[in-house]
């Protein structure tokens, strides 16, 4: 087990914040509601990497990294009185395994189709347990607040 400076730290966090603020821009995230997606996302980021560094898996760091972010979205959704995905989207980016997709189609077109599926199913696997974390908090915000899961008739 290594340990983390603070300044890796920090400057992880200052990494992710950027990368979410960026994503929520392009998907038209409107001001200090991306602020807080940032925040969001930096805060995800931080629970992966430290859990990571404690020799957790990367699977189930990122699944707990997942829900602390979908636990946040939820929070922040019912202050700012927006959507949950407005910050859920954003600020699961940094997350989302787009280098295991990339080496995946690398492995493949090299040839190494052994390797690709090792790839492919450790990014596949990554994938459902982002899933699922987002699932699994959005679905106990229902049952403890019924009233999330309605809409209202006129």
């Amino acid at each position: 087990m290594t340990t983390l400076s603070f300044y890796k730290i920090i400057s992880n966090f200052i990494f992710a914040f950027v990368s979410t603020l960026s994503f929520g821009i392009l998907f038209n995230v409107k001001g200090n509601k991306v602020i807080a997606a940032s925040i969001g996302g930096g805060l995800g980021w931080i629970v992966y990497i430290l859990l990571y560094d404690m020799n957790i898996s990367k699977i189930v760091s990122i699944f707990i990294a997942t829900i602390v972010i979908s636990v946040y979205s939820e929070i922040i959704a019912r202050v700012m009185k927006q959507p949950v995905t407005m910050f859920a989207i954003s600020a699961i980016i940094p997350l989302v395994p787009g280098s295991g997709m990339y080496y995946t189609m690398y492995e493949v077109i090299q040839g190494n189709n052994e390797k690709a599926s090792l790839l492919g199913m450790e990014t596949f696997v990554i994938a459902c347990s982002i899933a699922s974390g987002i699932t699994l908090v959005s679905s106990i915000t229902k049952l403890i607040n019924p009233k999330l899961g309605r809409k209202k008739r006129i």
